[in-house]
């Protein structure tokens, strides 16, 4: 068997979708997502795409880059993923390793990794240097069948609308997505203060429904909101759910969060799936209300390279 290692070229986009779908099965990927993805990187950021060919198949991928939006430097990101039908080949080893020495020739001194909560791939990790630092669940909630909560009554002063509403001037959608994004919790901290990167990586992603994602309005501000991804087909992902730190505890985000998964279900999805970090009780909760059912986990590793 030949085994290389290369960066992403279009026509990979196919077999890429492939590996990470059977990987990753509650992620949202798409063809398009994936040539997004490389095209509107951030030049700080150095990202790539790389691809594990097997005798001309592309069997295994990772998303690799440096942590450019943190305020610690020498932070970075990868993925690794290998189809389950190829696993034990060396792909892994090898795309882990070039995805290493790619950020560590940037300047990375630790290297941020998710690593699925089983018990080959978290031994994968540990031969490899990685430690485990935290927890995260993916949930799945059988749109077709679930019974989903009436629409919530909203507080007096409150309004239900969509992003699609915002197209003009998504900047109040930006001012609630960074106060939120700040509280999330996380190993790599996020500021999100750049409205035209957020525009360029956020707003603009190809999977954001629009018209399904629900803002709850409150005095010309957008307070609590959940921001939909699907794949156009079956499949719908809750990419980020918050409140504004003054109206949590009133049940907004329940609120957009109902009003989101009710009209994805007109719309013909059949499976929502939502991500949360372990330690995130109040979210926890609320999806499992809503009748979310835990369906994988993974946990967070870190290596130092110096």
């Amino acid at each position: 068997m030949t085994l290389i290692v290369r960066d992403f070229r279009p026509e990979d986009a196919p077999a890429v979708v492939r590996v990470r779908r059977a990987s990753v099965q509650a992620a949202v990927t798409t063809e398009e997502a994936l040539h997004f993805a490389v095209r509107s990187a951030h030049p700080a950021s150095k990202y790539r795409m790389l691809v594990a060919e097997a005798d001309g198949e592309v069997i295994g991928t990772s998303h690799v880059s440096l942590a450019y939006d943190s305020d610690e430097p020498g932070q970075a990101r990868l993925n690794p993923h290998v189809h389950p039908d190829h696993k034990g080949k060396g792909a892994g080893s090898a795309i882990l390793r070039a995805a290493e020495e790619h950020v560590a020739a940037q300047g990375a001194t630790s290297v941020f990794t998710w690593v699925n909560d089983e018990p080959a791939s978290l031994a994968f990790a540990a031969r490899r240097g990685y430690s485990p630092l935290r927890s995260a669940h993916f949930q799945r909630l059988d749109l077709a069948g679930a019974t989903l909560p009436e629409p919530l009554k909203l507080p007096a002063g409150c309004a239900l609308a969509t992003a699609a509403d915002f197209a003009g001037d998504p900047r109040p959608v930006f001012e609630a997505d960074a106060e939120a994004t700040s509280d999330e919790p996380g190993d790599v901290g996020t500021n999100l203060d750049d409205y035209e990167d957020w525009l360029n990586h956020t707003w603009h992603h190809p999977c954001l429904d629009h018209g399904l994602s629900t803002l709850v309005v409150a005095d010309g501000r957008i307070v609590a909101f959940t921001l939909a991804h699907t794949d156009g087909d079956t499949t719908y992902l809750s990419a980020m759910t918050g409140s504004l730190r003054d109206y949590r505890g009133r049940g907004l985000a329940k609120a957009a969060k109902t009003d989101s998964l009710r009209r994805a279900r007109a719309a013909g999805y059949t499976d929502a799936f939502t991500n949360n970090d372990a330690g995130n009780e109040p979210m926890l909760a609320v999806n499992t209300w809503f009748g979310y059912r835990i369906c994988a986990s993974e946990v967070r590793h870190v290596r130092e390279l110096t």
